[in-house]
This record gives structure tokens, C-alpha cells and sequence, in this order.
């Protein structure tokens, strides 16, 4: 027992220096440029593309924020500019799945492109892959008249001190956070592997990775980044790529669908909570990510390598 809990601290330790060496120079970088004002600039930029898919204008500002910060950062600007808007469930539905498509794109692309994918290729896949599905969502909820009703904003997240010293202290908590979930994932992976479930869950996936095209090697991570989230589960799908132990192609695959559709759980309930619905947040973008990904996985069968690895596959550095 001594000898497991050793190896398990050790092997947490390990994933989450891997981790943080992303996570802490970024949020850095982020947290400069949101004081240098690049949110507000960028929510500027989107604008137009907000309206495109039925939204004001103005609520550029709060998917920016999302996408630069995280779904927290894009709660906060929501809640100060939804009053008086007089949006629609279908209206926040829309915005809600965007962003739960593309939000923390500093940390999570890097740590994609550590895994295996180029950054280019993945960022295009989450912006247009966000734009695409919103404007499906919008056009099946006109049609259809569906979720047209006021909506109904259940949590207003509260006002967080803007200080320095305040936004150190939460990074350090979520570090901390970070930390334990990889304890406890690495315990409970271990846990199901012991005890055969991991490959009972492989099995059962079986069907529909081999509908996508994936093989049965990336079930793992493709369950961890899913349930999740790419934050949370990024070392171990790091640590996954360096073992070499999943084809580049099934990699990428795995890498799109979780980064499509992850933390299925904690996150779709934060945009429930501003007042989507999960015809959306969860259905919507479930069907598109799985239907995403096939045709990804199409695409990598029939390119040849040189294109795979100028455009699509990234080194997986041993370095830790």
C-alpha cells in the first residue's frame, strides 16, 4: 500500500509539473492581456459575427472573454450585460454551446498541440466548429419556434476583487485543484484497471469509436478529456502521447472530439444555469462533435503523410 500511494504521489507529481508548465506562464500572459484591454478589443471584432448567428452585437464581448479567460470569465460579463437585453432561451442556448465549444484556448491548445496536434489546426476546428454549430442551433430554433420564451438567468456569479493579489490567490487554489482531481484520477484509473472495468468500458465504447473510426487505444483519454475536461485531464493525455501507446491519426481524432465536446457535466451545467438548454449545451453538441470528428477521421485516411504532419499532426515532446 506504502509502495502504491509513493508511485501514485510520484506519477501525480510528474503529470502536474507537466501541466502547470503550461497552465501558470499562460494564465499569465492572459491575465496581462486582459489588463491591457485585448478582450474588449476582441469582443469588438465579434461583433458582427454575433449577430450572424441572432445575437446582439454586444454579446461579442462576453464570448471573448470566454474564449481568452474561461466559461467563469464569460459568466461574469454575462451577468452584467444580460439585464435589460430582453434575450430568449434560444438566444443564450446559442451563446452558451459556443462557448462551451471555445473558451480557454490559451491553456487548452497548448496543451493539444503538447499532445500531438498542431495549434493552427485545432483552434480552427474549435472557432468554426462554435460558429457552425451556433448557427445551426439558431436556424433549427426559428424554424422549429422552439425555446422563444424570456429567458430566465438562474445564478449571477458574484463580483470578484480585480487585484492582483486576489486573481495569485485564485490560481494558486485552482493549481491546487488541479492537483488533487490527478491524484484522484490516477488512483481511480488505476482502481478500474485492477478491477477490469476499464476494459468492460472499452468494449462497450467499442461500437461507437469504430462508427467514428477510432481505435480502442484511445478510449481512455478520449473518456477522461470528455467527463473531465482538457484542463483537468490534460497531463494525463500528455503523459498518454509521450507513451506512444495511440496512433498519431487516433490521437488527433481523440484530440478533436474532446476538445469539441468535454467536462460534459461541470460545464454544461454552468450555461444551464445562465439559462440554456441542453437541446444545445448537450444533444446539439454531442450529435455535432461525434459527426465532427468522423469526417476528421475520414479527412486523416485519405491525406498523405507530408500534409498530416505540416498541417494536422504535431511532435509530441519527450521533455518533461
Amino acid at each position: 500500500m506504502i509502495i502504491f500511494l509513493r508511485e501514485l504521489f510520484g506519477n501525480a507529481l510528474r503529470t502536474s509539473f507537466t501541466l502547470f508548465k503550461i497552465i501558470i506562464p499562460v494564465s499569465i500572459i492572459t491575465r496581462l492581456l486582459q489588463e491591457w484591454g485585448l478582450i474588449d478589443h476582441f469582443g469588438i471584432v465579434l461583433g458582427p459575427i454575433m449577430e450572424l448567428v441572432g445575437m446582439p452585437g454586444s454579446l461579442g464581448l462576453v464570448w471573448a472573454a470566454a474564449i481568452i479567460t474561461n466559461i467563469y470569465g464569460g459568466m461574469v460579463v454575462f451577468a452584467s450585460l444580460a439585464p435589460g437585453m430582453e434575450l430568449t432561451v434560444a438566444q443564450v442556448s446559442v451563446l452558451g454551446t459556443m462557448i462551451l465549444v471555445a473558451h480557454s484556448l490559451p491553456v487548452e491548445l497548448m496543451i493539444a498541440q503538447k499532445s500531438g496536434a498542431r495549434l493552427p489546426a485545432i483552434l480552427l476546428i474549435r472557432i468554426l466548429g462554435a460558429l457552425l454549430l451556433g448557427w445551426l442551433l439558431k436556424i433549427t430554433y426559428n424554424l422549429t419556434g422552439a425555446l422563444q420564451q424570456p429567458n430566465q438567468t438562474l445564478w449571477v456569479p458574484p463580483v470578484v476583487n480585480p487585484g492582483w493579489g486576489s486573481w495569485a490567490l485564485a490560481e494558486l487554489r485552482n493549481l491546487l485543484l488541479i492537483f488533487i482531481v490527478i491524484v484522484a484520477l490516477l488512483a481511480l484509473m488505476e482502481l478500474l484497471r485492477r478491477m477490469g472495468i476499464i476494459k468492460m468500458m472499452i468494449k462497450m465504447l467499442g461500437p461507437v469509436l469504430k462508427l467514428l473510426g477510432i481505435s480502442s487505444e484511445a478510449a481512455p483519454i478520449t473518456i477522461i478529456g470528455m467527463t473531465m475536461g482538457i484542463s483537468y485531464g490534460g497531463g494525463l493525455i500528455i503523459n498518454e502521447a509521450r507513451e506512444g501507446n495511440v496512433a498519431r491519426g487516433d490521437l488527433f481524432a481523440s484530440i478533436t472530439l474532446m476538445s469539441l465536446c468535454h467536462s460534459l457535466f461541470e460545464d454544461t451545467m454552468l450555461m444551464v444555469l445562465i439559462g440554456g438548454h441542453l437541446t444545445g449545451l448537450l444533444w446539439g453538441r454531442l450529435f455535432f462533435s461525434l459527426l465532427v470528428t468522423m469526417l476528421v477521421v475520414r479527412l486523416i485516411k485519405r491525406l498523405p503523410e507530408k500534409l498530416l504532419d505540416q498541417y494536422l499532426f504535431a511532435p509530441v515532446s519527450t521533455n518533461l
